[in-house]
C-alpha cells in the first residue's frame, strides 16, 4: 500500500463560471479522496486556476482590465464555488505563479537536453487589424468538410470533422471580425512522434486508465502520432520561452504543470520535500479529468514528464459530461447551470453531491440531472429514509432517557448494517459510487423497516416497555450512526451536524468498530429540509439574471465594440422612397477576382436581379441558395468591374466588424416580393 496519495483535478479557466458540470469532476475527486482520509491515509487533494492564453488576454482588454485582475476575480469566484459544495482542497493555487514558471521551465530545458524539442516554420491565419496570430478556436468560417458555417478553426461541430484553421473556407477572426491572411512563424514542438513506445507500454499498465479509454488511446497510436505545437507568438499572456524573445508556451504545456507547482507550492508552506513525495515509488498520482481532455492527459502529457524525468501518473480517472433533463446544457434553455446560481438559491449543495454520486459509476458516461428525478430521490432517500431514522427515535432518547443512550443494543440489528462495510469500501475505492448509494440505501430500508416492526412510538405509551424503548432508540441511534460513517464522503457537511447532534468526534472508518452506549447525545434538531419544485424554478431564475447580466456586459462599450452613431433624422416621406422587398437567393457564386464579394441571382416575385454583395467573408455560395433575405428594390443600377449590380442586399455588423457579417432575413412566412413597410 502506498504511503502518500497526490489527487488532481483538472484546472478550471480563469475566464469563466463554475458550472454544474465541472462541480461534476470535483465532486468525484472530493469522494474519493475523502475515503481515502476516512482510513488515515496521508493523501494530498491539489488544484489551481489555469491563467494563461489569448482567451484570458482579450477578455481582460475587452474588460479594460489587466489579465492579473481577470485572474485574481476567477480565483475568488472559483474558490467560493469550490467551498459551497464542500470541495476540500489541500492547496487551491494558479498557474500564474513563480513555481509554475520554474516548473515549467525545469521540464522544457529536460526537454531540449533529450532531443524532445524541435523548431519549425509553419503557415497561420493573422488577424491584421488586431495584429496577432490566431489560436484555432478564434478563427471561424465554413465547414471544409460538411460546408456548415460558423465552425471553429479546429474541428466542426455538426460534422465532428477536424481540420487545419486554413482549410476553412471563407474564414474570418472571431475578434475583430476581419478576413485573416496566412503568414509563416517559427514554433516549437514537442517530438510526440517519437513517444509511440512508451506510451503503448504505459497505457497497458493495469489500473491505468478504464477500457475504453485505453482502447480510444490505442487508435490515436495505430493512426501514428503527430508532434505537439508548444509555442505560441505575441501578443499572448503566459510565460515566454527561455531565449526565445517573443515566443510563448502555449497554455497546454504550462497549464498541467500547475499539478506539479501547486503541490509544490504545498509543500513550501507546510515545510515538506516535493521532490521525494512526488517522485517516491511510494506516492500514488491520481488525475480526475473529463473525458473531452483524455488525449492531451493519456499521450501528451505522460511523454512530457516522462521524457523530463518526472513521475507519471498512476492512475486517470475519466468521466463523462453532464446533462440537464435529457440534454446538453445551454444558456438558451437555461440549463447551462452556475455553481454560484446552485448557491445563491439556498438549496443544499449536498443534495447535489448526493445525486451527483447516486448515478456516477467507474465508467465514462455521462449523468443526467432531472429535475424531477432529483426532487424526487432527494426527498425520498435522504429525507425520508435516512434522516427519518433520527428523527423517530432521538426525541425518546431525549424526553424519556435525559439523552443518555442505553448500556445495550440490539445486536443483530447492528450487525445487518455491518455486515456492508467491506463491499462499501470496495466500491467506494473503485469509484463505483452509484453501487455503494444503492447498497447504502438498502441497508437504511432495512434499519426503517426495525422501525416500523418494533414501532417506538407505541412501546412509549405501554406500561412496563421503558427498558425495550430505550433498547430499541439505542440501537436505531447506533445504525444511524454507522451510515453517516457510510455517507461521509459523500455529504460531510450533513454528517458534521451529525456528529455534532452524537457529541461526537469527527468519525473515521475504524469507528464503525465502536458502538456509541451509553453515551450522551445533544438534543436532536431538524438535519435538512424536503426540496421543493419552487426551489429548483428559483435556481434557473438565478441563473437567467447572471446570463443576463453577462450579456448586458458582453454588449457594453468596455468589449470595445464600435457603435456607429445614428444617421441624421429623415421624414416618413423619405422612408417610403426606399422600396424593401423580400427576395429569395435562387443562385450564388463566388466572384473571380473578387476579394470580398458574392454575385447572387434573387427573385423578387415579379422578377429576378443580379446583386454583387461584400459577404464573402461570411458566407459560402452554397449554403445561400434557398434562403430568403431583404433588398433595396428601387436602388438605381451601378455598373461594376464584374458586371450590373441591380439592388442592394441588408446586412448587419458594427463598424469595427466586432461580431462579423449577417444578412438579414425575414421570420418564417415571408415570400419572395413582399414589401417590407
Amino acid at each position: 500500500m502506498s504511503k502518500n496519495i497526490i489527487v488532481t483535478c483538472a484546472l478550471p479557466y480563469a475566464n469563466g463560471d463554475i458550472h454544474l458540470g465541472h462541480m461534476v469532476e470535483h465532486i468525484q475527486a472530493d469522494i474519493w479522496v475523502r475515503f481515502q482520509k476516512m482510513q488515515a491515509k496521508n493523501c494530498y487533494f491539489i488544484c489551481a486556476d489555469d491563467t494563461h492564453g489569448t482567451p484570458i488576454m482579450l477578455k481582460a482588454e475587452q474588460r479594460g482590465i489587466t489579465p492579473e485582475q481577470l485572474i485574481a476575480e476567477s480565483y475568488q469566484a472559483h474558490t467560493a464555488d469550490f467551498a459551497g459544495f464542500g470541495i476540500g482542497y489541500d492547496h487551491f493555487y494558479t498557474t500564474n505563479s513563480p513555481e509554475n514558471q520554474q516548473c515549467a521551465y525545469d521540464i522544457y530545458n529536460k526537454l531540449k537536453v533529450n532531443n524532445k524539442i524541435t523548431l519549425r516554420t509553419i503557415s497561420q491565419l493573422f488577424d491584421e487589424e488586431k495584429q496577432m496570430f490566431l489560436p484555432d478556436r478564434f478563427v471561424k468560417g465554413t465547414c471544409p468538410k460538411c460546408k456548415t458555417e460558423d465552425q471553429y478553426g479546429d474541428s466542426c461541430e455538426k460534422c465532428g470533422a477536424t481540420y487545419a484553421p486554413t482549410e476553412l473556407i471563407n474564414p474570418y477572426s472571431a475578434v475583430s471580425g476581419s478576413t485573416p491572411v496566412i503568414r509563416e512563424s517559427e514554433h516549437y514542438f514537442f517530438k510526440l512522434s517519437e513517444c509511440g513506445e512508451f506510451l503503448t507500454k504505459w497505457l497497458s499498465a493495469k489500473g491505468r486508465l478504464q477500457a475504453e479509454a485505453r482502447n480510444k488511446m490505442q487508435e490515436w497510436l495505430d493512426g501514428g502520432l503527430q508532434d505537439w505545437d508548444i509555442s505560441r507568438d505575441k501578443p499572448y499572456f503566459g510565460f515566454e520561452i527561455p531565449d526565445a524573445p517573443g515566443k510563448y508556451f502555449y497554455v497546454w504545456l504550462d497549464a498541467p504543470v500547475g499539478y506539479l507547482s501547486s503541490f509544490m507550492h504545498y509543500c513550501q508552506q507546510k515545510g515538506l520535500n516535493f521532490n521525494q513525495l512526488w517522485n517516491s515509488p511510494d506516492t500514488e498520482i491520481h488525475h480526475f479529468i473529463g473525458k473531452d481532455i483524455l488525449y492531451f492527459h493519456a499521450l501528451f502529457w505522460p511523454a512530457v514528464l516522462h521524457n523530463s524525468g518526472y513521475r507519471t501518473p498512476d492512475n486517470l480517472c475519466v468521466h463523462g459530461f453532464l446533462t440537464v433533463n435529457g440534454q446538453k446544457m445551454s444558456k438558451s434553455r437555461g440549463t447551462f447551470i452556475t455553481a454560484s446560481s446552485f448557491l445563491s438559491s439556498g438549496l443544499n449543495p449536498e443534495f447535489f453531491r448526493y445525486y451527483v454520486a447516486s448515478k456516477m459509476t467507474a465508467k465514462i458516461e455521462d449523468i443526467d440531472f432531472s429535475f424531477d428525478d432529483f426532487v424526487a430521490r432527494i426527498n425520498s432517500e435522504l429525507v425520508g429514509k435516512y434522516i427519518n431514522i433520527a428523527s423517530r427515535c432521538a426525541g425518546f432518547i431525549s424526553k424519556r432517557f435525559n439523552n443518555r443512550l442505553a448500556a445495550s443494543l440490539d445486536q443483530e440489528l447492528i450487525n445487518g448494517v455491518l455486515a456492508i462495510k467491506t463491499e462499501l469500501a470496495g466500491l467506494f475505492q473503485e469509484r463505483e459510487f452509484a453501487k455503494a448509494i444503492k447498497l447504502i440505501m438498502r441497508v437504511v430500508d432495512e434499519v426503517n423497516l426495525y422501525v416500523d416492526n418494533h414501532k417506538p412510538w407505541l412501546l412509549a405509551k405501554e406500561d412496563g416497555k421503558e427498558q425495550e424503548l430505550h433498547l430499541v432508540c439505542t440501537s436505531l441511534i447506533n445504525a444511524f450512526r454507522l451510515i453517516a460513517i457510510y455517507l461521509k464522503p459523500v455529504v460531510p457537511q450533513l454528517v458534521a451536524k451529525i456528529e455534532l447532534f452524537l457529541n461526537s468526534a469527527p468519525l473515521m472508518w475504524s469507528d464503525l468498530e465502536q458502538l456509541s452506549l451509553n453515551n450522551e447525545i445533544n438534543n436532536y434538531s431538524h438535519l435538512i429540509n424536503r426540496v421543493e419544485p419552487s426551489m429548483i424554478e428559483k435556481i434557473i431564475e438565478i441563473n437567467q439574471q447572471q446570463l443576463d447580466a453577462q450579456n448586458a456586459d458582453s454588449k457594453s462599450a468596455a468589449e470595445n465594440i464600435v457603435y456607429e452613431k445614428i444617421a441624421e433624422i429623415i421624414s416618413i416621406d423619405d422612408f417610403s422612397k426606399i422600396d424593401l422587398r423580400i427576395a429569395k437567393i435562387v443562385a450564388a457564386s463566388h466572384v473571380v477576382g473578387a476579394d470580398k464579394l458574392i454575385q447572387l441571382t434573387l427573385d423578387i416575385g415579379t422578377e429576378t436581379r443580379n446583386v454583387f454583395a461584400g459577404i464573402k467573408s461570411a458566407y459560402d455560395p452554397a449554403n445561400l441558395v434557398g434562403k430568403h433575405t431583404v433588398m433595396v428594390a428601387n436602388l438605381a443600377p451601378r455598373k461594376m468591374k464584374f458586371g450590373m449590380s441591380e439592388g442592394m442586399v441588408l446586412a448587419a455588423s458594427f463598424e469595427d466588424k466586432h461580431g462579423g457579417l449577417y444578412i438579414l432575413e425575414p421570420h418564417e412566412g415571408g415570400q419572395a416580393g413582399m414589401r417590407v413597410r
